[in-house]
């Protein structure tokens, strides 16, 4: 059975960090790619941020770019999310995801194009 667990959200304040951390289990993705969603309340899911299987492709969303860091163990079935500076208006669910196997030449960001997904971590952030 495949799952992915979210782990390191909470609340902090504006301005704080945390890091989410994704480890998998059931299978291994270390050639696919995998991303981090949020899902703020009365709001569709969003990209947050993708990686390649090398972690040497990433996509940021632009209200993240310069304060959230994506990256990948793959020697560990493990993914992270830095992030820095957080703001009120990143208050939301935040979901790791694996998707296919990584291409040479695009970046899945799409939340329909990833496959298997955790249950989710809450992050709120105060003001």
């Amino acid at each position: 059975q495949v799952q992915l667990v979210e782990s390191g959200g909470g609340l902090v304040q504006a301005g704080g960090s945390l890091r989410l951390s994704c480890a998998a289990s059931g299978r291994t993705f270390s050639m696919n790619d995998v991303g981090w969603f949020r899902q703020a309340p009365g709001k569709e899911r969003e990209i947050v941020a993708s990686i390649n299987w090398s972690g040497g492709r990433t996509y940021y969303a632009d209200s993240v770019k310069g304060r959230f860091t994506i990256s990948r163990d793959n020697a560990k079935n493990t993914m992270y999310l830095q992030m820095n500076s957080l703001k009120p208006e990143d208050t939301a669910v935040y979901y790791c995801a694996a998707g296919g196997r990584s291409s040479g030449w695009s970046l899945r960001v799409r939340t329909h194009e990833y496959d298997y997904w955790g249950q989710g971590t809450q992050v709120t952030v105060s003001s």
